[in-house]
Formats: structure tokens, sequence, C-alpha cells
């Protein structure tokens, strides 16, 4: 009769990571150690980080915007640059604000923007059934998640009220989603990494129709990368919002805000 291998020690854990070539394996060793239920899930979860399997997806939650979001496997997990998104978005948006988090994926930015805003009127949606079911633990009673293609699932009603418009779109070339580390390329859904031939494809979908979802003086944001800001912002001045570019050189976050205009005021007669 075989007795049962001892359990892991930090150390040991330590060294099982960097020999699979964590860069940061203390840290993530003291994750996974505070994490893991028992001995056996201990060394299970160690024997999937080496084999490759993302952090996040390792111990099923991922820290963002100082909430600990649910991370299932096969759902995108929300990188910590977006926080620059929700940030900016948080500073735009008035009390009560009607918010959108098209692409949600595991429904972080909703969740933060909403933790942060306190009262708000929440929708996100994806296409991804496993997206949706993760956003919904994380959005909770905060708001509603739909499944379906970008604004195509979402109440008729919010049309022309929506206040602040997130949209965390994939923007990585077709060509380049094959150089993205192995985490990202194996183990994340194309859907949420491929944007295109040039990766934009999906933004111009959403530019050609957030004009007729937001508010008069609403806020369409979306996260870009730095050598594509330029086409970004031609895309979405194209659909008739006013675009800006802004920049964390901190965070290595690039952000497009683009706003519809407000209505002019009514002439006297």
């Amino acid at each position: 009769m075989s007795t049962p291998a001892p359990p892991l020690s930090l150390p040991a854990v330590v060294t099982a990571l960097r020999a699979a070539g964590c860069v940061f394996a203390e840290d993530e060793a003291e994750l996974i150690v505070s994490t893991a239920r028992d001995p056996a899930d201990l060394a299970a979860m160690v024997e999937r980080r080496a084999a490759g399997l993302p952090l996040e997806h390792v111990l099923g939650w991922a820290e963002f915007s100082g909430l600990r979001i649910a991370v299932d496997p096969g759902v995108f997990v929300p990188r910590r640059r977006t926080e620059f998104l929700v940030e900016r978005a948080a500073a735009l948006a008035g009390p009560g604000a009607v918010v959108v988090d098209l692409c949600c994926g595991s429904g972080a930015l909703g969740a933060a923007l909403a933790a942060k805003l306190g009262r708000v009127e929440l929708h996100a949606c994806d296409v991804e059934p496993a997206a949706v079911r993760c956003a919904r633990r994380n959005i909770g009673a905060a708001g509603r998640v739909h499944e379906g293609d970008l604004f195509a699932p979402l109440p008729a009603p919010l049309r022309g009220r929506v206040e602040i418009l997130l949209a965390n779109v994939p923007y990585v070339p077709t060509q380049d989603v094959e150089l993205l580390p192995p985490e990202a390329r194996i183990h994340e859904p194309r859907v949420a990494l491929d944007g295109g031939a040039d990766g934009l494809d999906v933004l111009r979908r959403v530019a050609a129709e957030a004009p007729h979802w937001l508010a008069p003086g609403g806020h369409l944001l979306v996260e870009t990368s730095e050598r594509q800001a330029a086409r970004a912002e031609e895309t979405v001045a194209r659909s008739g919002l006013i675009p800006r570019v802004i920049t964390s050189k901190e965070r290595y976050a690039t952000v497009v805000v683009a706003t519809r205009p407000a209505l002019p005021p009514p002439t006297g007669h």
C-alpha cells in the first residue's frame, strides 16, 4: 500500500514553478498556496500552472480594480492595464448612470465600475456562453447580463439612453494572434483576442451602432494599442462621435474616449 506524498511546501512550489518558466514564481506560489483547499488541491494547482494554464484560471479568480473577479477556464482574463479604462469611465459617469459593458468577458469592467459608482443601471453582454455564466456570478445583483453578439441582446429601451458604453473589444490583428504568449493564445477564446486583419474589425461594428445607443453627451470607451490609436480614433470619428486618446505610461494603457455630441439647445420662437 503506497503512502501519500507529503504536502508541498512553499519553497517546493516556488521551485516547481520556476522550473516551469514562471517569471514571478515566488508571488505565484504564495497565491496558489493561500488559495488551495488541501494538499491534493495544491498539488493539482501546481501541476496545472506548470503545464501553462494561466494563473488566474488555476486560482479561479483575478484581482481587478480592488475586486476578486471569478475567472473560469476558457474565459478571457481581465488585464490590469484595463483598470485605467474603468477609472476614466468612473470620472465621466454621473449618479445612477446607465452603463453598458460590451464584450464583457468575466464582467470585470462592469462589476468594477458599479463598485466605484454605487447605484448604476448596468447591462453587460458577451457572445460566449462561458463568459456570460462567469459575468453573472461577478455582477450579481448589480446588473443584468445578456448573451449575444454586441448590441443585439440589449433591451430596446436602452437605445439613446446609455451614458457610459464600455467596449473592451478584441484588437489584436489576426496575424499577431500567434505571437501572443501561450497562456492567452491557447487558453483564452480566440473571439476575445482576434480583431481582424488590422485589429479594428470589432471596433468598426461597435462605432457604427454606438451613436444609436448613446445618450446625447454619452461616452464610448475602448481600449486599443498605442500603434493603433490614431486609426481607432479615425474609426469612431467617422461614426459622428468626438474622439480623444488618453494614455497611461505607468499602466501601458491606451484608451479612446468617444463622445456623442450633446443636443443643441432649443431655439426660441
